[in-house]
């Protein structure tokens, strides 16, 4: 009889970030305070943790770092980016420049 040796191993189990979505949690561990509608227009989404950390790198102007590397943006990441900024044009509008 042959014996198995994953036999009374526990499965393995992918931690990767990009096979789950990310919590509430992680959204304001990455992207900092949101609007109660903005984090939930991310939420419904669906995104990954890397999907946050790639939008993060977007709004930094980092986002070149990822082009060089031959790593595009996510379309979640990239929808990410947009609702952040819906709301900044607004808001530089309407404050006075110094």
């Amino acid at each position: 009889m042959l014996h198995d040796p994953t036999e009374g191993k526990p499965a393995m189990v992918s931690t990767s970030s990009a096979s789950s979505s990310a919590s509430r949690a992680d959204l304001q561990r990455i992207l900092g305070d949101l609007s109660e509608p903005k984090l939930i227009e991310i939420l419904e989404l669906g995104p990954s943790v890397e999907d946050l950390e790639e939008a993060t790198l977007c709004l930094a102007g980092d986002h070149d770092i990822l082009a060089k590397s031959g790593h595009h943006v996510s379309a979640t990441a990239g929808r990410i980016v947009e609702i952040l900024a819906e709301g900044e044009d607004e808001e530089e509008r309407r404050s006075p420049e110094a």
